[in-house]
């Protein structure tokens, strides 16, 4: 289990980082000159420390990080790294946000984490499966495994990332659920893994938005794909389904 725990060191630099800054009065900057794509000191240090980490324990491997960029990306081995998954929940302080960290194997991510630190949660997929350190004690993450779209819970950060035609293709899937629900950004995409939700969807993602996500869900049983069926490694419209049926169905409700 040497790579669960390189994920608990992960997730403990981080949250050394995030945590004092949670809920505090803290600087945020804005990405976009038109629009509000919020960075803040937290993601920052958060990435900067989980970056320092790597490089001493794998001094070979790349990094692609959301804060400060690529280093090495000709590696075969590439470390994805989003510091603070959700930030607009992160300075609205509610604890949907996630630090994320994956490790990409000629493309294919084959482990991560997602990292809550102020409800003590880590969820992680490795080669050995996907599991659970938290409230409530350590467990292996199991999907659900509902046969029906119908009776199926779906999870989105929101309906605004969709437009056009997109959002008539969320529009057709949320109608076919039985309860959708908003503003969980990766979070929901853990409960998938957990047991507690059936899809979770979301658009115009970034490698760093979904590689550590990736290993956990599947290592639950669940399956991550684009919305065209493709890998998500690389990012764009993402699913992630708990289930290889719940998929087909999401799939085919999605294309009307």
């Amino acid at each position: 289990m040497a790579m669960a725990d390189f994920m608990r060191r992960l997730a403990s630099a981080a949250a050394s980082e995030t945590l004092p800054r949670f809920r505090a009065a803290g600087a945020v900057a804005n990405k976009y000159s038109v629009g509000f794509d919020p960075v803040t000191e937290a993601d920052r240090e958060a990435e900067r420390v989980i970056r320092d980490l790597i490089r001493a324990e794998f001094p070979d491997d790349g990094i692609l990080g959301e804060e400060h960029g690529g280093e090495k990306q000709d590696s075969e081995r590439i470390w994805v790294i989003d510091p603070i998954d959700g930030t607009r929940a992160f300075i609205s302080g509610v604890p949907v946000w996630g630090t994320l960290v994956g490790l990409t194997v000629r493309g294919k991510a084959v482990c991560g984490m997602m990292s809550q630190p102020f409800t003590g949660e880590l969820y992680y997929g490795t080669e050995d499966g996907a599991f659970y350190e938290g409230p409530g004690g350590p467990r292996r993450l199991a999907t659900r495994r509902l046969p029906s779209l119908a009776d199926a819970t779906l999870f989105t950060t929101t309906p605004a990332l969709f437009a056009g035609d997109l959002r008539l293709r969320y529009d057709r899937l949320e109608k076919a659920v039985r309860l959708a629900r908003y503003g969980t950004d990766c979070y929901g995409f853990a409960m998938v893994a957990a047991g507690h939700a059936d899809l979770a969807v979301d658009a115009g993602l970034q490698s760093y938005d979904i590689v550590g996500l990736i290993p956990v869900i599947e290592g639950a049983g669940g399956v991550v794909t684009t919305w065209e069926g493709g890998p998500a490694e690389n990012g764009g419209d993402i699913i992630a389904a708990a289930t290889p049926d719940i998929h087909a169905q999401a799939l085919a409700a999605i294309r009307g």
